[in-house]
């Protein structure tokens, strides 16, 4: 009898050892942020500028990061376009209409749309981006997580602007928007600003409507 209840004790010790096991832990949720517009420019952090080390070619664009053919520029403009597009072999596009907001004009052929990096490729190296590693710019230079980060335009406006923020460039329409995603995606790739840039973003949003800016961080 006793040899017997000893038995069953051994055959019952794996199973309560299972029962005691603790779950992994959750994954991490990403971090959000969310404020009034005002209080988002209010809290973008100032720090001087350094190009020091700056090359186009440090932000690897445009990708096929998901592996369905199509770069990073074309999910843009499948994603934005206004009237459908037809995706052919290779990823080519065929019809499809395109609003570039900066100058209020449409376009249906896409050699006329360039994909416009919200917060310009240098001047993100300026404000931080030039301590990232390699697959952190390349995230960035190919950021389809928020709308508000590649935008398609007029490829001659987009060659305007440059890699000017908001003190030395502004679209013709539409400038309270353009400020708000302008922000966002500072915010949401935790960049710096200038002093001169956040004086002028300061000034140019007090006739904006102070809407709740919502990010979730990047980094």
């Amino acid at each position: 009898m006793r040899n017997r209840l000893t038995r069953l004790l051994l055959l019952t010790l794996p199973v309560a050892a299972a029962l005691t096991v603790q779950p992994a832990p959750a994954a991490e949720a990403a971090e959000s942020y969310s404020a009034p517009f005002l209080t988002a420019i209010s809290d973008l952090p100032v720090a001087s500028e350094v190009r020091t080390g700056y090359d186009r070619t440090l932000f690897n664009h445009w990708i096929d990061a998901d592996g369905d053919g199509c770069s990073t520029r074309n999910e843009v403009l499948i994603a934005e376009a206004d009237d459908p597009v037809t995706v052919s072999s290779g990823c080519s596009l065929s019809g499809g209409r395109w609003f570039s907001y900066y100058d209020r004009v449409s376009w249906t052929n896409t050699s006329d749309v360039d994909i416009d990096h919200m917060v310009p490729l240098a001047e993100a190296w300026d404000s931080g981006a030039r301590s990232w590693t390699s697959a952190q710019r390349q995230s960035y230079a190919n950021d389809l997580g928020d709308y508000r980060s590649l935008v398609g335009v007029t490829d001659n406006v987009n060659q305007a602007k440059g890699d000017q923020d908001p003190a030395e460039w502004m679209p013709q329409y539409d400038t309270c928007r353009y400020l708000r995603e302008f922000v966002a995606v500072k915010i949401r790739w935790r960049l710096t600003v200038d002093s001169a840039e956040k004086s002028a973003i300061q000034s140019l949003a007090s006739g904006c409507t102070n809407s709740t800016i919502t990010v979730t961080r990047a980094i």
